[in-house]
């Protein structure tokens, strides 16, 4: 596995045991985990926002539909083939698996070949690893996967800990994502109107500060 031990990240990692009682509770959610786990697909993990839809949804909002939700997100690491059609040919077996739900797979392997195309910047260096990919997402609180073992032990990956996620707090990760970015995120995702007791940090987007 290449998430970071307990121990390791951040003190709070030791929360485990809130987030995966959550996920041990969702049937459909641990259903899709056993399917990444059966596919193939090589050091598969379930993150992002659907384990931050979850958490909130259950303490914050009006609860959690695995089917309603954008994109069932999918990292895996391949570095033995970068092309965009990996990601599609693994989307679709996992949609063949369990069909209805809205797989994404994308090989964080291949990150650095699209990732300045589609959102601007410099060159940035390939990922060794799932966790390194998982400490760039966009918030902290999204920064978090899952990956069900074949022991069924729920193993995590969270290289910045887990209190955002648990205690409710949408604050940007600023290892890759700009501010203007995450301003866009957030005027797009709406997380107050979502949920309405979770906590937004924030900072103004470019060229607003002192307005």
């Amino acid at each position: 596995m290449t998430a970071l031990p307990a121990g390791r990240a951040n003190p709070d990692i030791d929360r485990g045991d809130e987030l995966r009682e959550l996920v041990r509770a969702d049937l459909p959610l641990m259903r899709a985990l056993t399917v990444v786990r059966d596919s193939g697909l090589p050091d598969a993990w379930i993150g992002a926002g659907v384990l931050r839809d979850l958490v909130w949804g259950r303490h914050y909002g009006n609860g959690f539909d695995l089917r309603a939700v954008r994109d069932v997100d999918v990292a895996f690491f391949d570095p033995a083939d970068l092309s965009r059609d990996n990601d599609d040919r693994d989307t679709a077996r996992l949609a063949t698996a369990e069909p209805g739900l809205p797989w994404e797979a994308k090989n964080q392997a291949a990150v650095h070949t699209w990732y300045p195309r589609r959102f601007g910047g410099p060159p940035v260096s390939p990922f060794r690893s799932i966790a390194e990919a998982v400490a760039t997402w966009p918030e902290y609180a999204t920064a978090v996967a899952i990956h069900l073992a074949p022991d069924n032990h729920l193993a995590l990956c969270a290289p910045h800990g887990l209190d955002d996620l648990l205690d409710g707090v949408w604050r940007r990760n600023p290892t890759r994502v700009s501010e203007q970015a995450s301003h866009e995120r957030l005027v797009r995702l709406q997380p107050a109107r979502r949920w309405p007791r979770v906590r937004v940090i924030t900072s103004p987007p470019a060229g607003r500060e002192g307005r």
